[in-house]
């Protein structure tokens, strides 16, 4: 009695290591583009606002959501969006 093995053939195994390191590359790729997204779109100016100490002047909002940095002497800033 002859037993005939039925197995993966390499030819399969090697296909699905390549597909497996292609998704890998194109997910960190993919990773690595939201974070630059996520940063800018939080950037108060290039959002079209304005950084102001205190209170935002009239006829403009205040937007929590985007980031100002500190002034030199370390005071907070919000950003402030047009209306």
């Amino acid at each position: 009695m002859q037993r005939k093995g039925q197995g993966i053939s390499i030819n399969v195994i090697i296909i699905a290591a390549i597909a497996l390191l292609v998704l890998v590359v194109l997910s960190v790729i993919f990773i690595g583009r939201s974070g630059i997204f996520s940063r800018a779109s939080a950037d108060c100016i290039q959002n079209g606002g304005q950084c102001v100490v205190g209170e935002c002047p009239g006829g403009m909002i205040s937007y929590t959501v985007n980031t100002c940095e500190r002034t030199p002497a370390g005071a907070a800033q919000t950003c402030c969006l047009p209306q």
